[in-house]
């Protein structure tokens, strides 16, 4: 019963319409403490509101139709200085990668799906350094690799270019670990160094900005598949450029996938 209740409590379903919000948004945003209704009829558990409440209402709206997840719009809420920088931060990422994904759909739209000639190359074992990162899935793999070389060059001393390869499995999940080895010359007086196997290696040149080197690992993939060569890992990434003095499209990298010795 409301009639203690002042006027101007409004009912859900009415305060719905005006903060543009559906009833079981309403009810989910007062589970979780965002938005508690001003008023609870404790024989019918409705629901009342007050005008007031309405911009409230609204900025969650609002906020939401930016793609601010709830927990941050309560920190919004409650006056939470730079509540919002993650978020900016989170969607400059994302455009980012939307932008390589479009301009390595538009190389594909000239040039057509990638079918670059693909040589054996036998290589030797080598002395590394090796540095493993984790990666929260495929669309981390360029931060993980980043990061994994970034490191790698600070715990190791460089005598000459740095000679960089990347490690990555053939399947790509929701998580991974990526690699990233150092060849070392001389291994003597260095911690940790591992020995890269050699063998026999499918190869394709890779020319162009990192993030398209997946067509060329297309094009090496499909080779070994119509030849019938087991998919082994890793895949490896040897950077032949260095890519603070080369162009992004000039960059030159090595695509390498190991093969099984046939009997």
């Amino acid at each position: 019963m409301l009639e203690h209740v002042d006027g101007d409590l409004l009912p859900i379903g009415q305060f719905a319409r005006l903060s543009r919000l559906s009833v079981k948004q309403l009810r989910h945003y007062d589970e979780l403490g965002l938005l508690a209704p001003a008023y609870v009829d404790a024989d019918s558990g409705y629901r009342y509101y007050r005008r007031s409440q309405a911009r409230q209402a609204l900025s969650i709206g609002l906020l939401r139709s930016l793609d601010v997840p709830l927990p941050v719009v309560a920190e919004v809420l409650s006056g939470t200085a730079d509540a919002l920088d993650g978020v900016r931060e989170a969607l400059e990422a994302e455009l980012a990668r939307r932008r390589r994904t479009l301009a390595t759909l538009e190389r594909v739209i000239a040039d057509g799906l990638p079918a670059l000639p693909i040589k054996v190359v036998t290589e030797p074992s080598r002395p590394v350094v090796m540095v493993r990162e984790h990666a929260a899935g495929p669309a981390d793999v360029s931060r993980a690799t980043s990061a994994a070389i970034a490191r790698l060059l600070q715990i190791s001393p460089l005598t000459g270019p740095p000679q960089l390869i990347g490690l990555f499995p053939v399947e790509l999940n929701d998580a991974f670990e990526v690699r990233a080895a150092l060849v070392v010359d001389d291994p003597a007086g260095l911690r940790d160094v591992e020995v890269l196997p050699g063998g026999s290696f499918a190869c394709a040149t890779h020319v162009g900005p990192y993030d398209q080197i997946p067509l060329t690992t297309h094009a090496v993939l499909a080779w070994c598949a119509e030849r019938g060569h087991p998919l082994r890992g890793p895949i490896r990434e040897v950077y032949v450029s260095d890519p603070a003095t080369t162009e992004p499209d000039r960059l030159v990298t090595h695509l390498m996938i190991p093969l099984e010795e046939r009997a």
